[in-house]
C-alpha cells in the first residue's frame, strides 16, 4: 500500500468511548485508508510522523465558536490549530455574517464587530458569498456555518429591534430556508443579545420548524431574565418539543449567584426532556468565567439601534438618567452587578483599563461603576469586552462529566503572537485544559470519554458523517498528543499562550502544525451540509 502520510506507532483514540489501541494510521488523498497495527511491516509513505508514546485522535470539532469573520482577517487560526481543533462551528449566539440586506449592511456589521479585530464589513449577501470570501483567503481549519437569528432579523425587518409581524416572520423563514439549502447546518439564537432577544418564543418556534424540516440543528444561547435561569432551559426544550428540531443548548452554565450549586436541577430538565423523546443535548467549556461585550448587560431598550444609537443617545441627559436607573436594577432585569467580578478585557483607546475590574476601573477614572459602564458603551460601543467571574467550578465540572455534554469553547480562532486586549483564555486552552486538568489530574473523565465529547459527539449532533472518528474512509482530520504533558498555559492575565503536549494537527491529511509551530498550510474548507 502507498500512502501520503503515515502516523506510526501511536495509540489510537478512535473518537468513541472505546479503549485506546495500538495502531498505525495511513492517509491518502485526504482520507484515512489504514487503521491497523503494522508491526514490522513497511508501507510506502511520502511522509511519516512518529507517534510513538502519543495518542492519535480525530481532530477536535469545536461546536460553539465565534470565528466567523476573524478567520477572514487571520486565516491561520493559530489558537485553535495549536489546540488540535480542526473544525470550528460558527454563527452561534444569533450572530452570523449572513444573510445580509444591502440597505442594512451596517446594522449587521455592528454586532459582527464584537467577534474580533480586523474583520471586514460583509460585502456578500448570503452563505454562498460568505463561503467564497472565506475560501478565497484559505483558512487553516474547517468551518461549519450556522445561520443566526439576529442576522435574520436584521436582514428581514425594517426595525429589527421591534416586534416581528407575520410578514417579517415569513421573510425570516425564507432567508433561513435559503441559507439551509445553501449548506448551513442549522440556526442559532442569542436570546440575551439584541436583536435576537426581542424575538418571543413563538417567533423562535416558527423558525425552528424550518430547521426541523431540513433536519438541521438548533443551537441556543438561551434567554436571560433575572430569576429565570431554569425557565430558559424550559423555553429551549419547549421550542424543540413544539417544532421537532434537534436542540443544542449552548454553553450550559449557572450565572446567577442564587443558582450556584443547582447543576443537578439544570441537568434534570434536560434528562427528562430526552426521556420524553426530545432530541436535546448541550455544550460546555472548562472555565468558571465567561466573556462577552459589555453592551449585552445594558437594559434591552438601551441597546436598541446598536452602537450608532448608543453614541447618539449618550449625550441626552434624560436618556442617561433613565438608563442609569434601569442599569442599577441589575443586569438582565435584576441580577446583581458584582462590580468586582467584571474584568475589562478589551477597551479600544483605553488600554490602561484592560485587566481591571469595573470597580477598579471606576476608581481609576474617578467615577462610579454604573456611570463608567454607560460611558464606555456610549462612547466606544460593542467593542468593549468583559470577562465575568460569575460561575462555579463545581457546576461546570458536573456539566462537563455528563453524558449529554459536548465541548465547545465559545472562543475564536485567534493569533497567538499578536492581538489587542486580554481575551478569555478559552480561545487558547479549552481542549488541552480538559485533557490535562480534568482527565489526567482530576480524573473527571477518562481520556476516551473526553475525546468523544470533542469529536464524535459534536460530529453526530451536527450530522458530520465523515469526521469525528478515526476509521477507514473518514476525512483525515487528526491530532497527535502526549497524554502525559498535554496542558493549557493560557491564563486570564496572559491568555495568548499556546498549550503544551499537542504534537501535530492534521487537516484533510495535511499537517498544519508540528510541535507547537504552524506549518503555514491552510487546507481548511467551508463545509456545506448535503
Amino acid at each position: 500500500m502507498t500512502v501520503d502520510l503515515l502516523l506510526r506507532g501511536g495509540l489510537v483514540a478512535d473518537g468513541t468511548d472505546a479503549a485506546l489501541r495500538r495502531a498505525d494510521v495511513g492517509v491518502r488523498d485526504g482520507r484515512i485508508v489504514l487503521v491497523e497495527d503494522l508491526g514490522d511491516r513497511s508501507v510506502d509513505a511520502a511522509e511519516v510522523i512518529d507517534a510513538s508514546d502519543r495518542v492519535v485522535a480525530p481532530g477536535f470539532i469545536d461546536i460553539h465558536t465565534h470565528s466567523d469573520v476573524v478567520l477572514l482577517a487571520e486565516p491561520g487560526g493559530a489558537s485553535k490549530i495549536l489546540q488540535g481543533v480542526t473544525t470550528d462551528v460558527t454563527g452561534n449566539c444569533s450572530f452570523s455574517p449572513f444573510p445580509v440586506a444591502a440597505e442594512r449592511r451596517g446594522a449587521l456589521a455592528d454586532p459582527l464587530a464584537r467577534l474580533g479585530d480586523g474583520a471586514p464589513d460583509p460585502t456578500w449577501t448570503d452563505l454562498d458569498g460568505y463561503a467564497s470570501a472565506l475560501e478565497a483567503v484559505g483558512p487553516a481549519l474547517n468551518v461549519v456555518p450556522l445561520v443566526g437569528h439576529g442576522a435574520l432579523r436584521i436582514a428581514a425587518m425594517d426595525d429589527p429591534y421591534g416586534p416581528a409581524d407575520a410578514d417579517d416572520v415569513r421573510r425570516m423563514q425564507d432567508l433561513l430556508a435559503e441559507a439551509l439549502d445553501q449548506g448551513a447546518w442549522g440556526m442559532s439564537t442569542g436570546l440575551t443579545h439584541t436583536p435576537s432577544s426581542l424575538g418571543p418564543s413563538a417567533e423562535v418556534e416558527e423558525l425552528c420548524r424550518v430547521v426541523a424540516s431540513r433536519d438541521g440543528l438548533y443551537a441556543t444561547h438561551a434567554r436571560a431574565v433575572a430569576g429565570g435561569e431554569l425557565d430558559a432551559i424550559r423555553e429551549a426544550i419547549g421550542a424543540a418539543r413544539a417544532s421537532g428540531v434537534r436542540l443544542e443548548y449552548s454553553h450550559l452554565a449557572l450565572n446567577e449567584p442564587a443558582n450556584w450549586g443547582r447543576s443537578g436541577d439544570a441537568l434534570a430538565l434536560l434528562e427528562t426532556a430526552v426521556a420524553d423523546g426530545v432530541d436535546a443535548a448541550f455544550d460546555v467549556y472548562p472555565y468558571d468565567a465567561s466573556s462577552s461585550s459589555l453592551v449585552q448587560y445594558l437594559p434591552e431598550w438601551v441597546q436598541a439601534g446598536g452602537t450608532d444609537a448608543l453614541r447618539r443617545n449618550g449625550s441626552d441627559a434624560g436618556w442617561r438618567s433613565r438608563a442609569l436607573v434601569d442599569l442599577n436594577r441589575g443586569w438582565f432585569g435584576g441580577i446583581p452587578w458584582l462590580w468586582d467580578r467584571f474584568v475589562l478585557s478589551a477597551v479600544p483607546g483605553r488600554s490602561d483599563l484592560v485587566g481591571l475590574t469595573l470597580e477598579q476601573a471606576a476608581a481609576r477614572t474617578g467615577t462610579e461603576p454604573d456611570v463608567l459602564v454607560l460611558d464606555l458603551c456610549t462612547t466606544i460601543g460593542s467593542d468593549v469586552q468583559v470577562v465575568l467571574f460569575y460561575r462555579t467550578e463545581s457546576d461546570m465540572t458536573a456539566f462537563l462529566a455528563h453524558p449529554l455534554a459536548a465541548v465547545g469553547s465559545d472562543g475564536n480562532a485567534l493569533p497567538v503572537d499578536h492581538g489587542s486586549g486580554q481575551p478569555h483564555p478559552r480561545s487558547f486552552g479549552t481542549y488541552p485544559r480538559i485533557l490535562g486538568r480534568y482527565v489526567r489530574d482530576q480524573a473527571r473523565l477518562t481520556l476516551p470519554q473526553a475525546i468523544a465529547r470533542m469529536t464524535s459527539v459534536p460530529a453526530d449532533r451536527l450530522g458530520l458523517r465523515d469526521r469525528g472518528r478515526v476509521v477507514p474512509g473518514g476525512v483525515a482530520d487528526l491530532v497527535v498528543l502526549d497524554p502525559g504533558t498535554v496542558a493549557d498555559t493560557a491564563t486570564f492575565e496572559r491568555p495568548r499562550s499556546a498549550p503544551t503536549g499537542i504534537s501535530c494537527t492534521v487537516v484533510a491529511g495535511v499537517p498544519v502544525s508540528r510541535d507547537g509551530v504552524l506549518t503555514g498550510a491552510r487546507p481548511g474548507q467551508v463545509l456545506r451540509r448535503g
